[in-house]
């Protein structure tokens, strides 16, 4: 592979004038030699040499053969761009996009993209697609971003050929297809896409633009969960746990909920407190059901609130508290959790006027946490 990039190199070379030092530039380069190859791209370059300027603009932009310098990887790889060297013109469209030797324009990422795109660089089909999407450095148009990731999507670019399902899945940029959406999550999910394999098990779980299917639906969703995508882990966990096209098994349902609610999944968190609780799959242990409640419950779960209040009103892992348990019950009862009122009604009895004043003063005050990670 190597050999042939030298001589399509070669090849470029001899349609332009010859050029001192770049064939054994590229020579050097081959053997490892970089800064010999330096040396003699920079012979070329200075005389013009479109293909040396970009090997040049490629050793500082990386620091091989030479003290990294983006500023000098542009000025390079601009004087090759403009002689139409569309590798050079997508380096400079990413310099420009992330602000590295230049200060950062999106319009000028958009133009040299747009310039390579058009000579078929796949990696600018991409990110040109992802401009259009997003409306950074052009006018935001998501049927020009459809049309760009399929360019890309069909050179193998994994994350068009996901981005390409997405819009056929929600329509957006293209006529909504299902059957199109997961044609294209099947190729990105077959190459290891995990945004792709968790889509592609959605369409299978339900239906949609394949066959109704959950042993399929359940593959792709753990593919996905081994991978550490978090709502495939959750969903593998309820897979796992239901029967639903995995062999029902309580143990790997509390170990892929694990996963996921470490990484802060609510739901997650949830179901493990559940199975701490009941000691499904997991040896029964109140505090650990009451830990995996209140990391719920801090982010505004109402179920996760209603299970944390009724530990505090049991006294089991937790010290009773009717304070904190009315606050928590009345922040899942906001939310319409109606198991909430009765377990206010069951306590408040029990509690002065100062002590419902304080729980209601703590539950006006509360807000939610962000989840952190492990």
């Amino acid at each position: 592979m190597r050999k042939a990039a030298l001589f399509v190199l070669l090849a470029l070379c001899l349609a332009q004038p010859a050029w001192a030092g770049l064939v054994e530039g590229l020579e050097a380069d081959q053997h490892g030699e970089y800064t010999a190859a330096f040396k003699k791209y920079k012979v070329a370059a200075e005389q013009g040499g479109a293909i040396a300027q970009y090997k040049l603009g490629v050793m500082y932009e990386n620091g091989i053969g030479v003290t990294q310098d983006y500023g000098e990887a542009v000025a390079w790889y601009l004087k090759a761009a403009k002689q139409g060297v569309s590798q050079a013109q997508v380096n400079l469209g990413v310099l420009y996009d992330n602000g590295n030797g230049v200060a950062q324009d999106r319009k000028r990422a958009a133009y040299w993209y747009n310039k390579a795109a058009m000579q078929g660089i796949a990696v600018a089909q991409f990110n040109l697609g992802v401009m259009y999407t997003t409306g950074e450095g052009v006018v935001q148009d998501h049927e020009l971003a459809t049309y760009w990731f399929r360019k890309a999507a069909v050179q193998g670019i994994v994350k068009a050929q996901y981005n390409l399902g997405v819009a056929y899945d929600k329509g957006e940029g293209a006529k909504r297809d299902y059957k199109k959406a997961a044609q294209w999550y099947l190729k990105a999910a077959s190459q290891g896409n995990t945004s792709a394999q968790l889509n592609l098990g959605l369409l299978y779980a339900v239906g949609l633009g394949v066959p109704k299917d959950h042993k399929n639906a359940a593959y792709w969703h753990l593919k996905a969960a081994e991978q550490g995508e978090v709502k495939a882990q959750y969903s593998t966990g309820l897979n796992y746990q239901n029967g639903k096209g995995l062999p029902k098994d309580p143990k790997q349902a509390a170990h892929w909920f694990l996963k996921a609610a470490e990484q802060g999944d609510v739901g997650s968190q949830v179901s493990l407190g559940f199975m701490y609780l009941k000691g499904q799959g997991v040896p029964q242990d109140y505090k650990q059901a009451a830990y995996w409640f209140r990391k719920g419950a801090e982010q505004g779960d109402a179920e996760a609130q209603f299970h944390l209040g009724i530990l505090y009103i049991a006294g089991k892992a937790l010290v009773r508290d009717f304070i904190k348990a009315h606050m928590w019950l009345s922040l899942a009862e906001a939310q319409d959790y109606s198991k909430a009122k009765k377990g206010i009604d069951r306590i408040t009895p029990q509690m002065t006027p100062q002590q419902i004043a304080e729980a209601q003063r703590l539950a006006q005050e509360w807000k939610p946490t962000p989840a952190k990670t492990k």
